[in-house]
């Protein structure tokens, strides 16, 4: 078999036999700024254009956030990048784009939100069997202590794989 017939694993499966998925891009910036408690995995409507400027990795989801409108679903302020060579028929680059959920899950969510003062982020954006996916986190902001916290927590984590590396290459 040449280099043709591989089949690309950048991604994780899922499962024994399961589908492959291969990351566009994370929002790092939720995880800091917020606390997650729920996670949804939807999909998206986009146009083509869209989708190719995607397999390239020219999106960002720093400003995004989701909300429901009318019973449906929309994700915001989410940039996706206009392909070059879409120039008879280009995308807006921060168009509104309507999530793919049930229902029931968007009752939940409005609950949610409206109730308990959540806010809905999308995490990350990945391919799945050749569809574009969107995990979206219902989420709780943090406070500025919590935030500290966090970066205290990571630099001591940090400092700590430092000092074990230290100590195998001493041992060595």
């Amino acid at each position: 078999m040449g280099a043709a017939g591989k089949k690309k694993t950048d991604g994780k499966t899922n499962g024994p036999g399961g589908s492959i998925e291969k990351l566009i891009v994370t929002n790092r910036r939720a995880s800091f700024d917020y606390s997650i408690e729920e996670k949804f995995d939807c999909g998206l409507v986009l146009v083509g254009s869209e989708v190719k400027s995607m397999r390239s990795g020219k999106v960002e989801l720093v400003d995004a956030f989701a909300a429901i409108e009318n019973g449906e679903l929309w994700l915001k302020q989410m940039y996706i990048a206009p392909f070059e060579r879409a120039v008879a028929f280009p995308h807006p680059p921060r168009r509104n784009r309507k999530v793919l959920v049930h229902r029931s899950e968007i009752a939940r969510i409005d609950r949610s939100i409206t109730r308990e003062g959540y806010t809905l982020v999308p995490l990350r954006l990945y391919f799945k069997q050749g569809r574009v996916k969107v995990e979206l986190g219902l989420a709780k902001g943090k406070k500025t202590v919590d935030k500290r916290a966090d970066i205290a927590k990571k630099t001591a984590d940090r400092e700590a794989r430092a000092a074990m590396g230290r100590g195998r290459k001493g041992n060595g």
